[in-house]
């Protein structure tokens, strides 16, 4: 490896060292004994006619650069995978990262906008509130909060992929099996929320209003700034309130977010975070499951996009309040121990109606095993965390590693219960011509659903050694005591997840990856007879090549991977348990996903920045039938943004995103499976924005620029996507 390679390592590892910005003398240091390194070795060749005195390192920084930097799309180091400060070519894993500019390009609102736009993410709307997520063919359960594992159920909808995306940092995605440091989940991805820090010592903010289609009303006010003269108590303070009407039929949607934290500099080296996160949404007129697909004489039912199957009585409003504290000591040898806790609160409280069965076509009167199911739900989670661990650099055989060690306890309490009743096809009445206005039902006494606990107990280790200059080795292991004790299941297992990884420098851009891991996921899917399916187990391949150009100002990557896995439940269209509401669920054998990911992100020149991401996967079980086939097994995702240089105050950019057909499996009025297609598209999207002086600018977007319409309940049923949109939005920055 040439000086001028090593020093770029050395830059990098001080880049992404513990503490960077806190010991930012520290890193200065390391920085000029690099730069000094070189100096005194191009002199050195310089003598021996080896190289040129020339070549030297310049490290500068000013307002521009800031500038630069904060309009970035691309994070120049992240701890997920590893919990090692790494940057993206370090991790021998699919990485993408959602930043806060590519946020507010988009306008994405909130978490799941943002995720739809992420490479080798797929959505599956399963009704108006439930949004599932899928990577590779497996369904996202995985969800952390600064580095703390949260597990989502699709069954129930608590706010995770519905929380506003204003209060974050940025979200970070690692594609594939996470296990190291989530314990249990599935290998699809891990979706880690970094939420936005107490870190300026004067006061700033962003006050920012939008309207779009059908009155999208949205205020948010960010401020910042020190809480004392010394700069040393710093708050911040993020808000907002968002009233919308949809283009659904009697469907109207209100969100309500206050994210308050303070950081406190104990001492030079030791910073408290604290924090509150409220976020309330109330929504009339929501729907549960889709559309019915067809008429009794088995022709298909066409719908209007506007077209809503729910009643005028009924609600869906979501809860959900979560107090936190980070303390982190970062130590002068690179060192940092860092403690984390979460408590969080969400409930629900909704009034639901689904209507199945065949309407007849002249009539529109449901057919005699046609019915409206009426519930009503409530449901509560409660969430206790904590995650301790330490992390730095250390030496072996002359060489310095790196090293990360750590124990996490997690404590979730889950409460449902319902009151539900029947309403027969005479009380819905013609299907042809429904509007919502149907009588409320006179709701029986509730009865408990389910209540459960579920506990892990986790410690893990993984160690990234320096086996030769351009060869680095990560092993690690994870050891999880996982428990599930309430009326749902009664569970008490054991599981070591190891972990493998190995990253080689080809040269100064480019490096070569490999990886392995396993897989374990206890389920809650129940068969038909209500009996609970086995946890899934599992393998997780990778391999590909990683680029790296201009200081992490872009990144790209190439993988390929395999996935084993025993026992993954597959959901059974039109099957329940024990005649309940609940879909019914078997277990797949010998299921495989093997593929492959691309991704190209950040600044290709200084006005232009660009995200394309590409992914192609084939899943299958070992009887040769498709794994969840209702989710595209190829995806492309381009955005774009320009800044003219005839008139800098001036950014255009857009972009598309598509997939390829899909289809599902019901039961038609003959009581025949029948597969259901839906066909390939593509959804663009434009922005611009004017920077009117340095503080004031305008931004206007349009999303689905061509009116594409599909289905966007894949799994069952008919339901619509949003047709052609805009917004407009002033944003003042101080």
């Amino acid at each position: 490896m040439s000086f001028k390679e090593r020093c770029g390592k050395q830059v990098r590892a001080a880049v992404c060292a513990p503490g960077f910005k806190k010991n930012f003398s520290y890193s200065l240091l390391t920085l000029c004994i690099s730069h000094a390194l070189i100096i005194n070795e191009a002199g050195a060749a310089a003598n021996t006619g080896n190289a040129s005195a020339e070549e030297s390192l310049v490290v500068t920084a000013d307002a521009s650069t800031a500038t630069a930097q904060a309009q970035t799309y691309t994070a120049p180091a992240t701890r997920a995978g590893t919990k090692m400060n790494l940057t993206q070519r370090d991790i021998p894993q699919a990485v993408s990262v959602m930043t806060q500019q590519r946020i507010k390009d988009q306008d994405l609102q909130d978490v799941g906008d943002a995720l739809t736009n992420v490479t080798g993410i797929s959505a599956s709307q399963n009704d108006s509130e439930r949004v599932d997520f899928y990577s590779r063919g497996f369904y996202i359960n995985n969800y952390t909060y600064d580095d703390i594992p949260s597990t989502q159920t699709g069954a129930w909808n608590f706010g995770e992929t519905d929380g506003d995306s204003a209060i974050y940092e940025r979200i970070d995605v690692v594609r594939g099996a996470t296990g190291l440091m989530t314990g249990t989940g599935n290998p699809g991805a891990a979706i880690n929320m970094i939420r936005k820090k107490a870190d300026s010592k004067t006061f700033a903010g962003n006050l920012s209003a939008s309207y779009g289609s059908w009155d999208n009303q949205r205020y948010v006010a960010d401020l910042s700034g020190a809480l004392n003269d010394a700069g040393t108590l710093r708050g911040r303070v993020v808000t907002g309130y968002q009233d919308q009407d949809s283009w659904v039929d009697r469907y109207h949607k209100r969100k309500k977010f206050l994210y308050v934290t303070v950081a406190a500099d104990i001492t030079d080296n030791t910073t408290l975070d604290i924090g509150y996160d409220y976020q309330s949404r109330n929504t009339d007129g929501p729907s549960w499951g889709g559309l019915p697909t067809w008429y009794s004489n088995g022709s298909k039912i066409h719908y209007d996009r506007s077209d809503n199957p729910s009643a005028d009585w009924t609600h869906y409003n979501i809860l959900s309040r979560k107090v936190f504290a980070n303390l982190t000591t970062n130590f002068d040898n690179g060192w940092q121990v860092r403690l984390n806790s979460t408590h969080a609160e969400s409930d629900f409280d909704s009034k639901l109606l689904y209507v199945s069965g065949y309407p007849d076509q002249t009539s529109g009167i449901l057919n005699t095993t046609g019915s409206g199911f009426a519930g009503w739900y409530k449901g509560l989670r409660t969430q206790t965390a904590v995650d301790a661990y330490a992390t730095g650099p250390f030496e072996l055989s002359g060489r310095q590693h790196q090293l990360v060690a750590g124990v996490d306890y997690s404590r979730q309490r889950n409460r449902y219960i319902y009151s539900s009743s029947m309403l027969s096809p005479a009380d819905i009445g013609d299907w042809n011509n429904w509007n919502g206005d149907v009588a409320e039902p006179d709701w029986p006494a509730w009865v408990l659903s389910a209540e459960d606990v579920i506990r892990q107990k986790s410690a893990y280790s993984a160690a990234r050694f320096s086996l030769a200059d351009p060869l680095s080795l990560i092993i690690g292991a994870r050891y999880t005591q996982y428990s599930t004790h309430g009326t749902t299941d009664e569970m008490d297992k054991n599981n070591l997840t190891p972990y493998g990884g190995l990253v080689y420098d080809i040269n100064e851009n480019y490096s070569a990856f490999a990886s392995y891991t396993s897989i374990f996921q206890p389920q809650t899917y129940r068969d038909r007879q209500g009996n609970y399916l086995k946890p899934i187990t599992g393998n997780d391949y990778e391999a590909g090549i990683k680029g790296d150009w201009d200081n992490s100002k872009i990144t790209a990557s190439l993988s390929v991977f395999r996935i084993e896995q025993e026992n993954l439940g597959q959901i059974q269209s039109d099957i329940y348990v024990n005649n309940s509401s609940e879909n019914a669920y078997k277990a797949a054998k010998g299921v495989v996903s093997r593929g492959i990911d691309f991704e190209i992100n950040g600044a290709l020149t200084d006005n232009l920045k660009v995200t394309f991401g590409a992914t192609r996967y084939v899943a299958k079980d070992a009887s040769g039938e498709r794994t969840n086939p209702y989710m595209p097994q190829t995806s492309l995702k381009l955005f774009t943004r320009y800044n003219l240089p005839i008139l800098p105050e001036l950014t255009v950019g857009g972009g598309i995103n598509w997939q390829n057909r899909t289809y599902k499996e019901a039961t038609n009025p003959a009581g025949v499976t029948e597969r259901i297609h839906q066909g390939s598209y593509p959804l663009a999207n434009l922005f611009a924005r004017y920077q009117v002086n340095k503080n004031l600018s305008l931004q206007g977007n349009i999303k689905n620029l061509f009116d594409r319409e599909y289905n966007t309940n894949p799994s069952g049923g008919v339901a619509f996507n949003e047709p052609r949109n805009y917004s407009v939005s002033l944003n003042y920055n101080f």
